[in-house]
This record gives C-alpha cells, structure tokens and sequence, in this order.
C-alpha cells in the first residue's frame, strides 16, 4: 500500500472518530505497524426528551462535553486493536426543577468523571477497494461513578458488542468516495434482572477526499433497544405516563432501563497536516423515542506513527 493510499485509509479513520461511534468503526484497517493516538473533543447539547409517541418535551435539558483520548494500532495489515477511555463533564440545564431531584442535577453545576474504558479488536477481510470486517468492541464502567440523573457521566453499565463493518472504495465511479455501513449487536448488562437492554446499531457512512489534505464526510446512523420499557406520554399512545416505570425501583433507574430509538445525521471535514489530522463534525438527533433530543459538536486532532517514510 502505498503512502497517498495509507493517507486516505488514515483520513477516513479521522472523519469517524468525532460520531457517536467509537474510532474503531472502519471497515479498512491500516498497515502493519501503523497507529493512531486521537484526542477528540464532544459537546452534547441535550434539548430536552422524544418520549415514547415522539412528542417532544423540551424539559429536562442538559450539556455534556468529554474528552476522549483514544489509541489505535494495526498488529497486522488485517488485525487492528484499540483502547480508549473519555473524561466526561455534565451539567443540568433545564429551567424547571429537575425530574431526578438529586443534588447533580438540583445545583446546576458542572459534575465530572471518567467513563467507561473501551477496548476493540477487528479483523479486516478483502484488499484495496473492498473490505469485510469483524468487530469485536468490550466497555466496562472506569469506576463507581453517579448514573441517576441528567449531569452524569454515563449508565455505569458493562457492554459487549459484536458486529461486522463493509467498506467500498468508489473506484469506478468516484475514485475518491468512499463507502461504509456497519452493525452492531451489543449485549448490554441488566440494570433489573427481568429487563433486557440489548440494542441494535447501524450507521451508512459516505466519505470523499477531496484532495490529498481534506476528507469530507456525511453519515446516518439508528439506534434500536431491544427490550426496555416506555415511558409514556401526554396523549396516551402507546401508553399514558408513567407508562411502565411503574414501580419504585423502575423509577429509580429509568435512565438505564428505558427502550431508547433514534435516528441521527451526521457530518464532518478532516484536515491532513503531515502527521497529525485535525476534524470537526456535527451530529444532530432527527427522530427519536424515549431518547433525548438534541446535537452534537466535535473536533479533534489524531497523531500517526509508524508511517512509512
């Protein structure tokens, strides 16, 4: 593989890392020897709830900004590993008085911890222009942190997931295009013995070099809950609140249990500077039930080595 061709492998690994998807999620995978050390920046502006008809409630709104530092190493040309962990900073923002009633969300300050590290493996098949590649993606909560509540740093949950990644270079139509799609299945640890929240995870990505310094990118991506429970809401369809959190304990980890759906858009520019890439990306929440509402900033900067000279 030759330096402009590992530059664009490196470019499209740059456009993803800024989605609400780990850096992992590429099909092609980069030389042997060749890695990647990524700091990337999210600011998640929550604008309030989808509940379980759609309806959009603009309460409860939040503000979430991580830094993520990631690693990224290719053990083989096929074989690539990586491991990350984010530092995550939440403040609750609504005007009413928070629904969680707890003190993160009631002083309307800015609470922070470590998340959830997060190690991959992935195992391309293919050449060139096409690519099929195995996932395997392991998160395991960094510590005890706080999980009820909008200002937190995550679910505190332990997940496995599984799926498998494709990859077409356009080289017949648009030599610079590059198409991916991935699934993922994540088997999701119980928050209540008797309530599973599996989900299901797609994401169709476009990418385009624009010239051999700038990447553009655009992707779609869903989220489906297997299992879970509804909310509610206002009209009664599916179900009149507090829909099936209808007991204490549910109540009191709704967060965790609710059967989150969504669909989001997504776009992003990458910028090679030698060694080092710079990206910026913006998601925005276009469909959703009992899932939040809202955007997504994100920029960062990934350093290469092992490139050859």
């Amino acid at each position: 593989m030759n330096l402009v061709r590992v530059r664009l492998v490196a470019c499209a690994i740059v456009a993803l890392a800024a989605l609400p998807l780990p850096l992992a999620a590429q099909a092609f995978t980069a030389p042997k020897g060749v890695g990647a050390v990524t700091l990337a920046w999210q600011y998640v502006d929550n604008t309030g709830h989808r509940l379980s008809d759609g309806y959009f409630n603009p309460t409860g709104q939040s503000v979430t900004t991580s830094l993520l530092v990631e690693s990224e190493y290719a053990i083989t040309d096929r074989l690539s590993a990586s491991l990350g962990v984010p530092y995550v900073f939440a403040k609750y923002t609504g005007q009413n008085a928070p629904r969680s009633g707890l003190p993160v969300d009631t002083c309307r300050c800015w609470n922070s911890d470590f998340a959830d590290v997060s190690a991959g493996v992935r195992y391309r098949l293919g050449g060139e222009t096409w690519a099929v590649t195995p996932v395997a993606r392991f998160g395991q909560p960094s510590n005890a942190y706080p999980y009820q509540g909008e200002a937190v740093a995550g679910k505190q949950l332990s997940e496995l997931q599984l799926g498998v990644l494709a990859g077409l270079r356009l080289v017949e139509f648009l030599p610079q295009a590059t198409l991916q799609g991935g699934y993922t299945y994540a088997f999701v640890e119980k928050a209540i013995d008797d309530i599973s929240v599996n989900r299901s995870n797609v994401f169709v990505d476009l990418g385009y070099a624009l010239n051999h310094r700038f990447y553009l990118r655009g992707a779609w991506l869903w989220q489906h809950t297997h299992g879970g429970v509804l909310a509610g809401s206002p009209t009664g369809n599916p179900l009149p609140f507090p829909g099936e959190l209808n007991t204490t304990e549910r109540r009191a980890e709704s967060d965790r249990i609710l059967k989150v759906r969504y669909m989001q858009v997504a776009g992003g520019l990458a910028f090679n500077a030698g060694p080092v890439d710079l990206f910026v990306s913006y998601t925005k929440y276009v469909w959703g039930r009992d899932a939040h509402n809202g955007q997504v900033f994100g920029a960062g900067v990934s350093w290469y080595f092992g490139l050859p000279e």
